[in-house]
């Protein structure tokens, strides 16, 4: 299905109280919501269940949105919020990240390793390294890389700085780097 921009559902919903353009709009953005629940709060359910309070949260307070920041932008910032509430209500601990010390060139090495692999296996491959970082590595390069969000747009969701954003992709970049050549390697030896 082809959707249209967020505005025209945004404007429907506050016009009309167009049930429908809100379905449409929980359509088009449900996936990515319950995926950046699930890389926070690692459990099915509870990914669900944020998902679901996020989508509730944002149509009651729709009103209030001004459209400083694009729709996408807002809804994942009350996801990526209420994910950390879920997770602290559960008291579990979130990994630290590392203070590595990392260059461009192994980032770029990285790369070159996936690219070389075919597709469906660069998805295994990929999917397997990034499930092995701590959560908030997995959040930073689903946002970043599969999600195309920008810099400025991943700081506003997650009340950091631009710059702090910028250190941990390069970290968590940096430690997927690492998972790959690990992996590839355990399966290389497996392979001869």
């Amino acid at each position: 299905m082809a959707y249209k921009d967020d505005a025209y559902y945004i404007a429907r919903i506050r016009q009309y109280a167009d049930n429908a353009a809100f379905a449409s709009l929980v359509n088009k953005h449900k996936t990515m919501a319950y995926n950046i629940a699930l890389r926070i709060t690692r459990s099915r359910e509870d990914a669900e269940e944020v998902a679901q309070d996020a989508f509730v949260k944002v149509f009651q307070s729709l009103a209030q949105f001004k459209g400083d920041s694009k729709f996408t932008t807002w809804l994942f910032k009350v996801v990526y919020n209420l994910a950390l509430t879920k997770i602290r209500k559960k008291s579990l601990i979130s990994g630290s990240i590392d203070e590595d010390h990392f260059t461009e060139t192994a980032s770029e090495e990285a790369f070159e390793v996936v690219a070389r692999i075919k597709d469906k296996e660069q998805k295994k491959y990929l999917n397997e390294a990034i499930a092995m970082l701590d959560e908030s590595d997995q959040l930073l390069i689903s946002l970043y890389y599969m999600n195309d969000l920008s810099v400025d747009e991943i700081a506003e969701i997650t009340d950091l700085s631009a710059s702090n954003i910028k250190v941990k992709l390069f970290r968590s970049r940096k430690k997927l780097h690492d998972e790959l050549q690990r992996s590839l390697k355990d399966e290389l030896h497996s392979i001869l």
